[in-house]
C-alpha cells in the first residue's frame, strides 16, 4: 500500500535545516529509497510563491499567495510503502526524529487511495 506523508510547520518562523539536518535526512532517505520504503519526497516552496485554486458554487478563483490566515502549512511530503498504517507511521516517525529539539513539526499519514477503487 502506498501512504503520504505530509509534513506541517509554521513557515513564518523563517527556520531552515542545519548542516547537521541535511545530512542525517539524506543518509534516512537513501536507506529508505534503497529498501523501497521511500517511493518520493520533497521540499515544497513558500506559500509566497505559490497559489490557491478555488471552485466555489460553480466558480474558479485564483489566490496567489502567501496565505496569512494559515499558520501551519503544508512544508512537505514523502510517499510511502508500507503494509500498514501503523508501518508508514513508523516511518514517518523516523523522518521527525532527525530534525532534533530545535524543530516543532507535525505529520499527516494517509493512504493513498488505489485508483483502481474509486467511484
Amino acid at each position: 500500500m502506498r501512504f503520504m506523508s505530509m509534513i506541517r510547520l509554521d513557515e513564518t518562523t523563517g527556520q531552515v535545516p542545519s548542516e547537521r539536518l541535511i545530512e542525517e535526512m539524506t543518509r534516512l532517505i537513501d536507506e529508505l529509497r534503497a529498501s523501497g520504503k521511500l517511493l518520493d519526497t520533497g521540499g515544497l516552496q513558500p506559500t509566497a510563491q505559490g497559489r490557491r485554486v478555488r471552485l466555489h458554487s460553480g466558480k474558479l478563483s485564483n489566490l496567489d499567495g502567501p496565505f496569512t490566515e494559515a499558520k501551519e502549512v503544508i512544508g512537505g511530503y514523502a510517499i510511502l510503502e508500507a503494509a500498514s498504517l501503523d508501518e508508514a507511521t513508523e516511518l514517518t516517525r523516523r523522518f521527525l526524529q532527525v530534525h532534533g529539539t530545535e524543530w516543532n513539526l507535525e505529520c499527516e499519514v494517509r493512504q493513498i487511495e488505489d485508483p483502481g477503487n474509486c467511484g
